[in-house]
Parts: C-alpha cells; sequence; structure tokens
C-alpha cells in the first residue's frame, strides 16, 4: 500500500470524513493527510481531490491557492482520485452557474440534470439534487472494482453530472432517471461521482482498492 497519500485542500470538501474513511481502509499502513502544499502534495504516492458545493467556487479557490498544475502534475503522475466535484473538476467545462471552465485534465463537460425530470415506472416528479442511495453498474473491468458487487449501491448528493467526450472513459454508470456516468478512469485516474465516505461497506472496499492500485 500507499506510504502517504494527500487530500488536497482547497476549501472545499469534507476533507476530514474523506481522510477518516481513507485512514479506516489503509488499517494503519499509510499515511492519510490533508494539504494545499504543492511541494507536500508531489511528495505523496497517491492523490485525492474531493469536492462539494458550486463548481464556481471550486475553481476560484484552486487558482487562488495556485493549485491548478499540483493537480495536473498529480494527475499524469501517480494514482489519482476525484470524488464529486472533484471528478467534475477534472473535464473542461460546467454548465454550472452559467458556464465554468474546468481543468480540462480529461475530455468532456458537466451537464445538469433537467427540471420536470419524472420516474418513467411511476410518472411521480424527480428532485434535484439527485441525493440518496443508487446501484452502480460497472461498465468495465477496473482495479478499483475488486471485490465490489455488481449494481452495488453507493451513496449520491448532486445536481450536476459528467458527460465524458469518450465513451471508453466511462467506468461506471448509474440512472436517474437515465444513464449518467458515475465512475470514469483513464490510466492513473479515477474518478467518481458518489461519495465513497459516505458508502458504507463499498466505500471503503473502494478506497482500499485505490491505496492496493498500482497504476
Amino acid at each position: 500500500m500507499a506510504n502517504r497519500v494527500a487530500i488536497i485542500d482547497y476549501g472545499m470538501g469534507n476533507l476530514h470524513s474523506v481522510a477518516k474513511a481513507l485512514e479506516f481502509a489503509a488499517c494503519g499502513t499509510a499515511k492519510v493527510f490533508i494539504s494545499h502544499d504543492a511541494d507536500e502534495i508531489l511528495r505523496a504516492e497517491r492523490v485525492v481531490l474531493p469536492g462539494v458545493g458550486a463548481i464556481r467556487d471550486c475553481m476560484a479557490e484552486i487558482h487562488r491557492l495556485g493549485l491548478e498544475e499540483v493537480i495536473r502534475e498529480a494527475a499524469r503522475s501517480r494514482p489519482f482520485l476525484g470524488v464529486c466535484v472533484g471528478m467534475q473538476a477534472l473535464f473542461e467545462y460546467s454548465e454550472e452557474n452559467g458556464g465554468t471552465p474546468c481543468l480540462g485534465i480529461l475530455p468532456g463537460g458537466v451537464k445538469g440534470f433537467p427540471p420536470g425530470m419524472t420516474d418513467p415506472a411511476s410518472g411521480t416528479q424527480m428532485k434535484v439534487p439527485h441525493m440518496g442511495w443508487n446501484q452502480v453498474h460497472q461498465a468495465r473491468n477496473h482495479p478499483l472494482w475488486q471485490g465490489i458487487e455488481q449494481e452495488t449501491r453507493f451513496y449520491f448528493v448532486h445536481s450536476y453530472y459528467v458527460v465524458p467526450a469518450r465513451e471508453e472513459l466511462t467506468a461506471a454508470t448509474s440512472s436517474y432517471p437515465h444513464p449518467f456516468a458515475a465512475a470514469v478512469a483513464q490510466d492513473n485516474i479515477f474518478a467518481v461521482q458518489f461519495h465513497p465516505e459516505k458508502s458504507q461497506r463499498a466505500g471503503i472496499a473502494l478506497y482500499a482498492n485505490f491505496l492496493r492500485w498500482n497504476s
């Protein structure tokens, strides 16, 4: 397992919940720390980019703290995990806040769930944000799915979802009510729309897989 796991602190994420879940998954075999220091982050063997809230605020803080190139370098050079808005920030742009440029590390964009969605089975109106447990369908094999059964439920809280420019980037889908990318993967990057730290046993299993992953 990794010796050092950096959680990037840009003031926009449930950082301590992510850290505690990673520490639990590590069982004492890794040092998990939260930092916005570029040198400290890049000394870590693995890097996590969490995030909650509005993408405009997230990107503003990333730029203010000078973390854009740190994130790019980490995403190029070591196992890298994006979570929720941390996943969305990896793409080229988001429709949120009237349109927000993102990091452009992965090709594609972020779209909002449209108002007035209805459940095709019952006809009832569906709420936005998409909040709660939902099944995740693994679209392809990946080391981070090891030991996690197909259609396992993970916990979501989001009003926007990523649309990868290339289908092969999608590592998993979920439906609300139509399919959307719940996880993406490219080389040493893996990113999820759901919150592993809120997903109990399945989330801990995914974090443990990340700590073992030699991309």
